[in-house]
């Protein structure tokens, strides 16, 4: 697409203008010697068609079509034009009463999907009157020991008109089944279901920590997930393959996009391998991504991530849907960007990545608020954060075409840059025998590791600014107006775990817990037995303890 005199001609008076400047820079220096994005990608003081021609671009290979092969434009052909992003507020805390007043103001102001954060004893599959959980009831999410919890959670909630995206991994299976039996009891059928579970074992023993099982048996639990909703939930999005949780515990751009792939390809090997079609379960695979502060890095990164993920389930595991082919992901702004000091500021950060994750092409976007560096967020700041994605989507205009930033030089150079460092994390992973060898051999952590270090320690030198942190600061007091989750909350919970069990039906669920953990031990899909154990009102420690009797727990390995 490059007439080779035009490029010549280009290149020429580019070295013109780049001497021009050279002259300028003793008196007007630039602000520092090297520019250059989180990934190290250094950054060009312009950029031309000549560093397009010279990366060898193509238009249809590189860039082509919204909707189509390697969707680099977009998931949708007429994206945002005909409807704006799924805004997906992340809310849950306390108990399932509190957690359902949030969810019900969230839908009420203007919000088109629901996010669930669950407390961590639920993450870890413990009940909150288990010895471990104590003081961690209810802190950092919602606390759901029981399908009795799941339908206070969504009381008058209709499900078949919302979709719901639960941040659950290692129990995921059993919050799933928890999700399809509220809706059976609201006379919804599991095929109106709606949503995603996050699911995404790999990334907790790398990035985050909330596991339980050992790699075998939960990337067994996954598939079967897989194969479940395949047949039984066929609109629900079965895995969200989360690269958020790696960024915010300190990789790059670029690591990001790499290490989240690796594990998605982990996961399609698995299912293949386990007979599974990857056009029948691909097109319901999802991916999360986290939405930082370099604006052009972050837009080119979703374009880089789709473009080789399109390429990986084409070439390397022969699907032949586009549906299959086709990335699509949630964003959720970056928490670990949010500042204690001066929290006005994160208003500000929060608008700059929303707008680079609508640039970028997100499906759906989850809007940090401004105080959550301190607590749990208040309401008033839960509503400027939505009416952050509202202002963007109907005020800025940059909804009203697909993919506005396509031929910008700067962000097709660094899209191409992208997209070749990624492959090359990825090639690594692959000689070292795939993502969860990475993970066990510590790879992967050790590269988050190395470049978290590296960042903090140009924030402490200054090379790094901070707005008000370590630039730019003031005195303040303390903050006031936070809300905080009573201590009382664990002992209500512990009060309705004792209830529940004195008037279930307790022989139905030594049954349905025994079939469980003598399926555990067979090859048999164990969603069926999950669900009937949640019907039985079996807690979620109950359930995830008979599994833990088959597959044991998983012990992280220190490297050195």
């Amino acid at each position: 697409m490059f007439e080779k005199d035009k490029i010549d001609a280009i290149r020429s008076a580019s070295e013109e203008f780049d001497a021009k400047v050279a002259k300028g820079l003793e008196k007007f220096p630039e602000r520092k010697e090297k520019f250059q994005t989180s990934s190290e990608i250094e950054i060009k003081r312009l950029y031309t068609p000549v560093d397009l021609e010279e990366a060898g671009f193509d238009y249809m290979e590189d860039l082509g079509y919204p909707s189509e092969y390697p969707f680099t434009r977009g998931a949708q052909n007429t994206m945002y034009r005909s409807r704006p992003w799924t805004m997906r507020m992340y809310a849950g805390f306390a108990t399932a009463e509190e957690s359902n007043k949030r969810y019900k103001y969230l839908l009420e102001s203007g919000g088109s999907g629901l996010s669930v954060a669950f407390d961590l004893p639920t993450q870890m599959g413990y009940d909150s009157d288990a010895p471990i959980a104590q003081g961690e009831v209810g802190k950092v999410g919602v606390a759901i020991d029981s399908l009795a919890d799941m339908e206070i959670l969504f009381n008058e909630i209709p499900l078949d008109k919302v979709s719901t995206s639960m941040t659950i991994n290692a129990p995921a299976s059993v919050l799933l089944a928890m999700y399809i039996a509220v809706a059976e009891k609201q006379g919804v059928s599991k095929e109106k279901l709606r949503g995603t579970i996050q699911n995404d074992i790999l990334k907790e023993y790398a990035a985050r920590g909330t596991y339980i099982f050992p790699v075998g048996p939960s990337m067994r639990l996954i598939t079967d997930i897989f194969e479940y909703c395949t047949q039984e939930v066929p609109k629900w999005n079965t895995i969200s393959i989360s690269g958020y949780h790696i960024r915010e515990a300190g990789s790059t751009a670029v690591q990001e996009v790499a290490f989240t792939l690796a594990d998605g390809i982990a996961y399609v090997e698995a299912a293949v391998k386990a007979g599974l079609d990857v056009d029948a379960f691909g097109p319901r695979l999802s991916f999360f991504f986290n939405a930082h502060n370099n604006f052009f890095e972050e837009i080119a990164k979703y374009r880089a991530a789709r473009k080789l993920w399109a390429r990986i389930m084409k070439e390397r595991f022969g699907s032949k849907s586009l549906k299959a082919q086709r990335l699509k992901f949630h964003t959720q702004t970056a928490g670990s960007t949010l500042t204690a000091q001066q929290v006005e500021n994160n208003v500000v950060r929060v608008a700059i990545q929303t707008m680079a994750a609508v640039l970028g092409g997100t499906q759906s976007l989850h809007t940090n608020s401004k105080d959550e560096a301190l607590a749990l967020p208040t309401e008033v700041s839960v509503r400027t954060a939505l009416r952050t994605q509202q202002i963007v989507a109907f005020e800025s205009g940059v909804t009203d075409t697909v993919d506005p930033m396509a031929g910008s030089y700067f962000v097709e150079s660094l899209t191409l840059q992208i997209e070749k460092e990624a492959e090359a994390l990825i090639n690594k992973i692959d000689e070292l025998g795939g993502a969860p060898a990475a993970i066990d051999k510590g790879f992967i952590q050790q590269e988050i590791l190395e470049s978290a270090y590296k960042y903090q320690k140009a924030v402490d030198d200054g090379g790094e600014i901070v707005v008000g942190v370590n630039k730019f600061t003031v005195e303040e007091a303390a903050p006031e107006g936070l809300l905080k989750v009573d201590p009382s909350v664990g002992e209500n919970q512990v009060k309705k775990i004792k209830e529940l069990k004195e008037k279930r039906d307790n022989d139905k669920v030594a049954e349905t817990l025994d079939a469980l953990e003598k399926a555990a031990a067979t090859d048999d899909n164990l969603m069926p037995y999950i669900l009937d154990a949640v019907h039985a009102y079996a807690t979620l420690q109950e359930i995830c303890d008979r599994m833990r009797n088959v597959f044991g727990e998983y012990k992280q390995t220190v490297q050195l």
